[in-house]
C-alpha cells in the first residue's frame, strides 16, 4: 500500500462513515440469514426438498464464514480493506440474485455458499477496522458494531412479513424476498467508496506479520484446523453421499494437531495460553447463544400463534432485545470489564434457560428476555477482550476466535443438544411405551460416547404394524408428549454451558483483579517483538 492511514488520522466524520458502512455490511448478512429462517420451509415445499436438504442450504450460509474469516485475516495487510469488501459485495449480491433465479437444491446450496463466503469476508474486515478506528474503546464499539447482526434480522424479517401482507393472499413469493439483501449491499458499497481505510493497529505499531502468527501459534491453529477439517469433511460426505469413517471426529482432531504442530514449528510459537482458553470457551458461548435458539423458538411459536401473530416474529423478538442492549452497551461497559460482564452474562443466561425449561404462556417471553440479556454480550465481549489483550495478533486473533465459535456451534454444541434431545425422548418412551422403545431403539455414538435413540422410521413402522387403533393412538400420543418434553429437557441440560462460563470468566476476572485490574494492552514501538 502506497499510503499508510492510521485510525487517528481520520476525522470524526470519516470515522462515523466508515463505522456505519461496516455496520450496514454486517446487517446485510443478517438480511440473508432472516430470509433462510423465514422462507426455508416455503422454498423447500415448492421445490420438493427434504428437511435435510433445507438444513444443508441453511448450513451452507454459515460454515464457509470461518474459511474466509480466517483466510482473509492473513491477506488484508497486503490487499487493504477496500478490495475485500468489494468482493464481499459481489458475493452477497450474487447470493440474493442467484437465489431469486434458483429452481433446484444445487442452485440454492451454491448461492447460500456465496452468502457464507461473503459474510466471512465482511467479518474479517470490519472487526479489525473497528478496533483500529476506536482503539481506546474497542469492546464498546465492537459491541455496537455487532448490533448490526440482530438489526439485519429484525429489519429483514419485518420486510418479509410486511411485503407478504401488502401483496395479499399468497404473499410476495420467496424468490422476491431473496432480493432484500441487495438493498443494504448497495448502501454499504456507496458508503465505502469515499472512505479512507486505516491499516490494522498491529501494522501501525510496526509489529511484524510473524508475531501475529505466533500469537495464535500451535494451540490456536490446532483447534481451528481440527474444526475446519471436521466440518469440510462432513459437508463433502453430505454432498457426495461419501461414507466418512466412524471415527471421523477423532481423525479430524489428529489431523488438526498435525496442522497445528506444523504451524507452530513454522512460526516458532506455542500460542498465547489465555487466548487459547478464550477459543475453547467459544464452544460453550456458541452453544448457549446459538445452539438453544431452535428449542426456544419452538416454545415461543405456539404462544405467538395463539395471539394471531406470525411465528417469524419469534426471531424479531429475540433479535430486537439483542439489538437494543448492544447499541447501549457503552454505559454497561463503564461498570464492568469484559471478563466481568461475560461472567454476569452467564448468570442471566443460566437463569433464563432454567426458567424457560418450565415456563408456559406469556411467562416464556419474560424468561426469554432474561436469557437474551445474557446472550447479548457474549460474542462482542469476547471479540473486545481479544482485541484489547492481543493487539499483536491483529486481524488473525480477532477473527480466529469468532470463527471457532461459529464452527463449534454446529459441530459440537448443536450436536450435544441434539444428543440430549434424543436421550430425553428415549427415556420417556421407555417408561411410557416400552414396546415402542424395544422396536425402534438404536445405539448411536457422538464424541466417543454412546447413547440410545428412537429412530423415526422404525417408530412409524411400529405404529403402522399395530392393529389395535386405540393402542396405536395411545403409543403415538406418548411419543408426541415425549417429543414436547424433550424440548424443555434440552434447555435444562443447556444450563450447564452458561454455568461453565460463569465459573471460567469469573476466575479470569479474579485473576485480573489480583494483578491490579483489567487493562487493555496498548501497542507501542517498544512492543514490536
Amino acid at each position: 500500500m502506497s499510503e499508510i492511514v492510521r485510525g487517528s488520522d481520520l476525522s470524526d466524520r470519516e470515522k462515523r462513515l466508515l463505522f456505519w458502512a461496516s455496520f450496514l455490511s454486517l446487517a446485510a448478512a443478517g438480511f440473508g440469514f432472516s430470509f433462510r429462517v423465514a422462507m426455508g420451509e416455503t422454498y423447500g415445499a415448492e421445490l420438493g426438498l427434504t428437511n435435510h436438504q433445507v438444513g444443508m442450504v441453511f448450513g451452507a450460509s454459515l460454515w464457509p464464514i470461518a474459511i474466509t474469516m480466517i483466510g482473509f485475516s492473513l491477506l488484508v495487510d497486503k490487499t487493504g480493506y477496500r478490495l475485500p469488501m468489494y468482493g464481499a459485495f459481489v458475493l452477497q449480491v450474487a447470493s440474493g440474485v442467484g437465489t431469486f433465479f434458483a429452481n433446484s437444491y444445487g442452485a440454492l446450496y451454491c448461492f447460500a455458499l456465496c452468502a457464507g463466503l461473503g459474510h466471512g469476508i465482511v467479518e474479517a474486515v470490519i472487526n479489525p477496522i473497528c478496533a483500529a478506528v476506536y482503539n481506546k474503546e474497542k469492546t464498546k464499539w465492537l459491541t455496537i458494531l455487532h448490533a448490526a447482526w440482530p438489526a439485519g434480522l429484525v429489519v429483514g424479517t419485518l420486510l418479509i412479513i410486511g411485503a407478504d401482507k401488502l401483496a395479499g393472499e399468497g404473499g410476495l413469493g420467496w424468490h422476491y424476498h431473496a432480493l432484500w439483501i441487495v438493498l443494504p449491499c448497495i448502501g454499504y458499497l456507496l458508503m465505502y467508496r469515499p472512505c479512507k481505510f486505516p491499516v490494522d493497529e498491529r501494522v501501525q505499531a510496526g509489529v511484524p506479520f510473524s508475531e501475529m502468527l505466533r500469537q495464535v501459534g500451535f494451540l490456536g491453529a490446532a483447534l481451528a484446523s481440527s474444526l475446519l477439517i471436521y466440518e469440510i469433511g462432513n459437508q463433502y460426505g453430505q454432498l457426495t453421499d461419501t461414507k466418512l469413517p466412524p471415527n471421523w471426529f477423532s481423525l479430524s482432531i489428529y489431523s488438526g494437531l498435525g496442522v497445528g504442530l506444523a504451524f507452530g514449528i513454522a512460526v516458532r510459537g506455542v500460542g498465547q495460553p489465555l487466548f487459547f482458553l478464550m477459543c475453547l470457551l467459544m464452544i460453550p458461548v456458541a452453544t448457549a447463544e446459538l445452539g438453544t435458539d431452535a428449542w426456544i423458538k419452538e416454545l415461543m411459536n405456539p404462544v405467538l400463534s395463539g395471539l394471531g401473530l406470525s411465528s417469524a416474529l419469534a426471531l424479531v423478538f429475540s433479535a430486537g432485545i439483542m439489538l437494543i442492549f448492544r447499541v447501549f452497551a457503552g454505559g454497561i461497559l463503564k461498570l464492568f470489564s469484559p471478563p466481568g460482564l461475560l461472567c454476569i452474562s452467564g448468570v442471566f443466561s443460566a437463569a433464563g434457560l432454567y426458567w424457560l425449561s418450565g415456563a408456559t404462556g406469556m411467562a416464556i417471553f419474560i424468561a426469554f428476555t432474561l436469557y437474551a440479556l445474557g446472550q447479548t454480550f457474549y460474542w462482542p465481549c469476547v471479540l473486545g477482550f481479544t482485541a484489547e489483550r492481543y493487539p499483536k495478533g491483529g486481524a488473525l486473533t480477532l477473527n480466529t476466535v469468532s470463527a471457532i465459535g461459529l464452527l463449534s456451534a454446529g459441530i459440537v454444541g448443536g450436536q450435544l443438544l441434539g444428543v440430549a434431545f434424543d436421550e430425553s425422548i428415549h427415556e420417556t418412551v421407555v417408561e411410557e411405551a416400552p414396546s415402542l422403545a424395544a422396536a425402534a431403539t438404536e445405539e448411536k455414538t457422538f464424541l466417543g460416547m454412546s447413547h440410545e435413540v428412537i429412530i423415526p422410521e422404525k417408530k412409524d413402522a411400529f405404529l403402522e404394524g399395530l392393529t389395535d387403533t386405540a393402542q396405536q393412538a395411545q403409543v403415538e400420543a406418548s411419543y408426541d408428549e415425549a417429543n414436547k418434553q424433550a424440548g424443555r429437557d434440552v434447555l435444562r441440560y443447556a444450563v450447564r454451558f452458561p454455568l461453565i462460563l460463569v465459573f471460567a470468566f469469573g476466575l479470569i476476572a479474579i485473576w485480573f483483579r489480583a494483578r491490579g485490574g483489567y487493562k487493555p494492552v496498548v501497542l507501542t514501538e517498544e512492543m514490536k517483538a
